[in-house]
This record gives structure tokens, C-alpha cells and sequence, in this order.
């Protein structure tokens, strides 16, 4: 399944990138999106899944109404009230809501820690 992220700026899309395949698009709508940006993100998403990921803030709530709007189909995955924001969510919190949204398939899992994983028993 072709799939799409739609985040609100720059950041978002960095810190989402950071757990997530190259090979799946995060469009951004840099702010509350007018007329023209929202017609690219139409263009941009084409026929793929769209996920709709935004701030839990007035601003990110009205850009996500905005694109609820614009995609009535799309599934949407939400950051925890007290992150200041998508670019500020760690990144284990990130890859848990994308993994709830069904998107484990495209996840970039960091590689664990050896450190976490040295038993002192095994020596």
C-alpha cells in the first residue's frame, strides 16, 4: 500500500523522517495552508494512503480540520497533549503511534543499545 504523511512544517518532517523508511513521502502544509498549498498537497498525495499527523494545539487542530476536509479518507495519528509539538515527540512515542496506525512496515527501528543489551551474568 502506497502511503502518505501530511505533517505541518519542515521539523515535523525531520523529526518523522528520523523513524521512518526513505521511501515513504511526508508532505508539509508550512503553517494553516490556503487554497493553492492545499491543492499541491491533493497533487502530492495523489491516490496514496494519507495520514494526517499535526500538532495537539488550536493551530494543528484547524490544519487538521482543514485536511480532514481535503481528505476525507485519510487516518490520523496524534501526538500526546503535553509535547510541545510533532518535532518535539520522542522518537519511541513517534514510532507507537505509527506502529498504531498500522504503519510498522515502514518503520525505521533504531538499533538497540549494546550497552542495554550486556548481562553481567554472562560473563
Amino acid at each position: 500500500m502506497d502511503v502518505a504523511i501530511i505533517v505541518e512544517g519542515k521539523n515535523d518532517k525531520s523529526r518523522l523522517r528520523r523513524v521512518l523508511s526513505g521511501n515513504v513521502p511526508i508532505y508539509c502544509t508550512f503553517g494553516t495552508p490556503g487554497s493553492a498549498q492545499l491543492e499541491k498537497l491533493r497533487k502530492q498525495a495523489g491516490d496514496k494512503q494519507v495520514y494526517i499527523f499535526t500538532d495537539n494545539d488550536a493551530s494543528g487542530k484547524r490544519i487538521r480540520g482543514m485536511l480532514r476536509d481535503l481528505f476525507p479518507d485519510a487516518e490520523h495519528i496524534y501526538t500526546r497533549k503535553g509535547y510541545p509539538g510533532v518535532e518535539h515527540t520522542p522518537e519511541d512515542y513517534l514510532i507507537e503511534q505509527l506502529e498504531k496506525a498500522g504503519l510498522d512496515a515502514h518503520i525505521a527501528y533504531p538499533a538497540p543499545d549494546p550497552a542495554l543489551m550486556w548481562n553481567k551474568d554472562e560473563f
